[in-house]
């Protein structure tokens, strides 16, 4: 899917600059993000800094990086210092624990939207249950707890529950059919409605808000193919839709709906396009879903830097800024402010007062090279973009910094 000949050729007047910029920029987060759970789940929130070396695949930052340097970019968030063995160690700053807490606070104020949004994914999947793991790919998208699998899942029995299948596979099940979230919020927007009104779902005639490229001049080539499909309707993502036949004009569009819903969902209106593909089955959605969001350009932009691609909806945003951000997006650009560091680079201090988890890694230190941190596969694969970029397309941290901290003052 994403080594297709059309996405890698695709011409560059296509290409919206700004949503690169966006693209790289919460590469960066992810970066720094993972760094911060990692350390998270250790009990005095410090680790040695060779036990990072594990995840240099998550961190992309293939050798002969140093982690060490990667660390030192973000002094604001993290710490570097030498015990007396000269074991270097890595931990945060009260400045980045403050804002872990303040992200905990912030996830547990969105979860019941968010309940409400994977509720809806169920009620818009044919057999209103969907593979746990599957879900568990969008939870950074959705804003949803790191224990969601454990713990969250099971705090809304009125609306989905986990079940297991013969062969012990979990999948999440709708509980609970609500009518008043039947709707699409396409819908919503375009009757003024904060809530559903409870109607059964059927055929919708609503158009899809476009935005194209600035610079693309060639769009009045296709104006009678997009207005043609503007007008015509289609079926609710909530309706069922085994009867559409795959590849007619009415399948099409029906999965157009179902993955603009999708992306009106996350908390950043983007996704990375492998995890689409995914929920075709579920959602009955094309085969060839990338060749669709690329033809519907105006609606989705499809950005094919690295090895992963993402999928932005379009309309959610003006220039490089969200419209609308939520808490939680907020607090990632807060973050992302706090990175950056082109000082002299200073000597690691050294500490001869040890704790008791210190002690425990260095005595353990001399028979195992490096204590593993147990994460759920959705953690460090699924929810990362392990992006690899050509040296001039690469943005520095700095600079992406700077340009945040220039759109704040502005």
């Amino acid at each position: 899917m994403t080594s297709s000949r059309r996405v890698q050729d695709r011409s560059q007047r296509k290409r919206i600059h700004d949503l690169e910029i966006v693209k790289e920029k919460w590469k960066i987060f992810s970066k720094v993000s993972f760094l911060m759970e990692v350390l998270k789940k250790e009990p005095e929130m410090i680790i040695p800094v060779r036990n990072l070396e594990q995840y240099r695949r998550q961190l992309n930052l293939p050798k002969p990086h140093k982690i060490s340097d990667f660390i030192r970019k973000c002094p604001k968030l993290f710490e570097l210092y030498k015990d007396q063995r000269g074991t270097s160690w890595c931990g945060m700053t009260k400045q980045a624990e403050d804002l872990l807490e303040e992200e905990e606070r912030l996830i547990d104020e969105h979860s019941t939207k968010a309940a409400e949004f994977i509720t809806r994914i169920l009620m818009m999947s044919v057999d209103k249950r969907i593979h746990l793991g599957k879900i568990a790919n969008f939870r950074r998208d959705f804003g949803l707890p790191i224990d969601f699998r454990k713990k969250w899942v099971n705090q809304y029995p009125e609306h989905f529950r986990v079940v297991k299948s013969k062969d012990g596979v979990e999948f999440l099940e709708l509980v609970n059919w609500d009518p008043a979230w039947a709707i699409t919020e396409l819908e919503k927007k375009a009757l003024g409605l904060t809530n559903g009104i409870g109607r059964e779902p059927g055929l919708l005639s609503l158009p899809f808000p476009l935005k194209f490229p600035p610079n693309y001049k060639k769009v009045y080539r296709h104006g009678g193919k997009i207005e043609h499909f503007q007008k015509r309707s289609y079926l609710s993502p909530y309706a069922d839709a085994r009867e559409l036949k795959a590849g007619s004009l009415e399948f099409d569009k029906r999965a157009v709906a179902v993955m603009h819903e999708l992306l009106s969902f996350t908390i950043e209106k983007r996704l990375v396009t492998d995890h689409l593909t995914h929920f075709r089955w579920e959602l009955v959605m094309p085969q060839k879903l990338m060749r669709l969001l690329l033809k519907h350009f105006g609606i989705f932009y499809v950005s094919e830097r690295g090895k992963r691609f993402s999928v932005f909806l379009t309309e959610a945003y003006e220039g490089s800024e969200l419209i609308e951000k939520c808490p939680l997006v907020l607090w990632k650009e807060k973050v992302l402010s706090l990175v950056g560091y082109r000082g002299k680079k200073k000597d690691i201090p050294t500490f001869s007062d040890l704790s008791d988890m210190e002690q425990k890694y260095l005595i353990e230190g001399e028979t195992k090279d490096s204590i593993c941190v147990e994460f759920e596969e959705e953690e460090t694969i699924g929810g990362l973009e392990t992006l690899s970029l050509a040296n001039h397309d690469e943005l520095e941290i700095a600079h992406v910094s700077s340009a945040c901290k220039d759109t704040d003052q502005t």
